[in-house]
Formats: C-alpha cells, sequence, structure tokens
C-alpha cells in the first residue's frame, strides 16, 4: 500500500473503551470520552538502561511484548473508569475484593487485579491460538510424517481460530466501536506521518491500516511459528531418536506440546525484529510482505465517526516531542 507519508514516526497507540491511548517518544496519554466531554490524562514513560541486557535485540521483543500487556490492560481499566456506562448500575464489590483489598491496600489490590487479567489474557491467547492447535495436529503425527506439512496443518488451524475469533468480535456491538477507536488512532497516525495539520478533515481522509498494528504483529506470529516450530521440532528429532521412536504415544504428544510452548519466547522476539524492520521500509519486498496483515486489519479497524478523530487528534497532540525529529522511527 503506497502512502503520503513524509516520515514514519514511532508513536503508536491502542484503542480503549471510548477512547485511545497514545505512547510518544516520553510521554503517554490516555484520551477517553466522557459525558462531560473529553478527558486527558497525561504521565511520563520510564525507560530502561541501553546496556540493561533487556533492551538487546532478539531480547526485547518479549519484554516489550509483556510490557505492552500490562500496560494496554491499565488503560483499558483506566479507561473503563472515565467513561461510566449511563444506563449502568453501579457494581457492588464482592466480599473477596472488599477483604483482598483491605489486605493488600488499594494500590497492592489494583496491581493484584491488573496481574490476574494479563495473567488470564496471556493464558487465553496460548489457549486459543496456540495450545488449541498443538493439540489438534497432535491427532495427525501417525497420519503426517513430514514434519513441516504436519506443522502446515497447524499454523493453518491457528489461522483459521484467528481470523475468526477477530471476525466474531467484530460482530459484538461493543466491539464495533472499540475498532473504530482503532481506526481512529490510525488514520491520526497516518494524517501526522503525512506533514498534514491535525484536523478532523485531514485525519478522515486517510487510510485505516497501519504497518505497525498489533493485528499484523500476531499473524507474523502466526506464520513464522510455522517455521520455527518445524525447525526446532526437526532438530529436537535428530538429536533425541528415543524420542522419534515414541512417535504417536500420548507422553511424545505432551513432550512436543510443552518443547513448542517453550519456544514461543523465541518467536515473539523475532516477529518483533520483523514488525520494526517492515515498519522502517517501504519498497515492493515489505509491501508485499505487509499485505496480508493489513487485509487482516479490515476485520480490526472500523471506519472512525468525527467524535472519535478528535479523541485521536487529542491523544496524539498530547505525546508529541517538543523537539521536531524526536519521534522518528
Amino acid at each position: 500500500m503506497r502512502t503520503n507519508e513524509k516520515f514514519k514516526t514511532s508513536i503508536g497507540g491502542q484503542a480503549l473503551i471510548e477512547g485511545i491511548m497514545m505512547r510518544g517518544p516520553k510521554k503517554d496519554a490516555i484520551v477517553v470520552r466522557s459525558k462531560d466531554g473529553l478527558k486527558v490524562e497525561v504521565s511520563d514513560r520510564k525507560f530502561r538502561s541501553k546496556k540493561n541486557p533487556l533492551t538487546w535485540p532478539f531480547i526485547r521483543g518479549a519484554i516489550n511484548f509483556f510490557d505492552s500487556q500490562v500496560l494496554g490492560t491499565k488503560a483499558i481499566m483506566r479507561s473503563a473508569d472515565l467513561s461510566p456506562d449511563e444506563n449502568a448500575e453501579p457494581e457492588k464489590q464482592s466480599k473477596f475484593d472488599a477483604w483482598l483489598e483491605k489486605k493488600l491496600g488499594s494500590a497492592a489490590f489494583q496491581k493484584a487485579v491488573i496481574g490476574i487479567a494479563v495473567a488470564l489474557g496471556l493464558l487465553m491467547s496460548i489457549g486459543l491460538f496456540f495450545l488449541i492447535p498443538m493439540l489438534v495436529s497432535s491427532f495427525f503425527d501417525e497420519l503426517i510424517p513430514n514434519v513441516f506439512l504436519l506443522h502446515l496443518l497447524e499454523g493453518g488451524v491457528r489461522i483459521v481460530i484467528l481470523i475468526g475469533y477477530m471476525y466474531l468480535a467484530s460482530r459484538m456491538s461493543e466491539m464495533k466501536r472499540v475498532f473504530a477507536y482503532h481506526g481512529a488512532e490510525h488514520k491520526t497516525i497516518r494524517c501526522y506521518e503525512a506533514g498534514l495539520e491535525l484536523t478532523v478533515e485531514n485525519v478522515r481522509k486517510q487510510t485505516r491500516k497501519h504497518p505497525r498494528c498489533g493485528t499484523s504483529f500476531l499473524l507474523v506470529v502466526v506464520v513464522l511459528s510455522i517455521l520455527v516450530f518445524s525447525a526446532a521440532s526437526s532438530l529436537l528429532l535428530e538429536l533425541a531418536p528415543g524420542l522419534a521412536a515414541m512417535k504417536g504415544s500420548f507422553l511424545y504428544k505432551l513432550i512436543m506440546i510443552l518443547f513448542k510452548l517453550l519456544l514461543l519466547p523465541l518467536v515473539v522476539c523475532v516477529t518483533y525484529e520483523i514488525n520494526r524492520f517492515l515498519g522502517r521500509h517501504d519498497n515492493w519486498f515489505t509491501r508485499i510482505l505487509m499485505a496480508p496483515g493489513l487485509w487482516l486489519q479490515n476485520i480490526t479497524t472500523n471506519e472512525p465517526d468525527d467524535s472519535m478523530i478528535e479523541v485521536g487528534i487529542e491523544a496524539l497532540k498530547a505525546v508529541l516531542p517538543e523537539t521536531e525529529g524526536e519521534d522518528k522511527w
């Protein structure tokens, strides 16, 4: 997809409940539309030292992915607080929640809730997009002796589940608005990268697809897992011939599933570096590689209305660097 961008920014965002979170080079901003108008919260970003091993290539991917899950969960919970449903009755705190908050304290209680939410989200994602396809493919171990074809089947199941999950989510009335805010986030960033004034009219004309979207990231993870799992499994069977002799047994299936789950952080780290490369370059080769992810954004983004675009503009303006070009990708 050719664009009219003048430069690539490092600013990125996430759709929230009736709002958008933007992450700039030095600041984070949450902007939510409530019944009282726009509510804006800006905070300074915290960075690890460049000497920290957690910032090194092929390590930072998994760390940044986990950090983004924590931050995203916090932002979603905060947006829910800032944009209460006028028709909803106030929820009563359960006895367990009240006891837990009393024992841990308010701050620790919030951290515990966020930790549980992140853990449940990761477990659901791993179970739905990885564990189930692994279980399905394991039943074909004896029928498909070729390791690559077996993992191609597994990857096909994974892609079907991913697309099906996103499609079903897009049909939910609540998610339609979230996906529209997702579109507003992309359009606003596209307008900024095109060097245009951040107005509703200019933003509205932009495409709602962006190569650095989390949707594209997930698709690359799925595709890359086929290659990594296939190569690593073949190598494992070569190094452990006794394991190959167990093929078809319950223990063999269990070992292979656990082995591939241990490889997931590697897949995430490599995917992160690939997405960084694709996000920095725009040529025929990168456009071909980005095409499937951009197509998938037809499902995960909707065209926003002007009020949503206003939220995107406010969120982006809140994180713009003081020095021009400081956010250049």
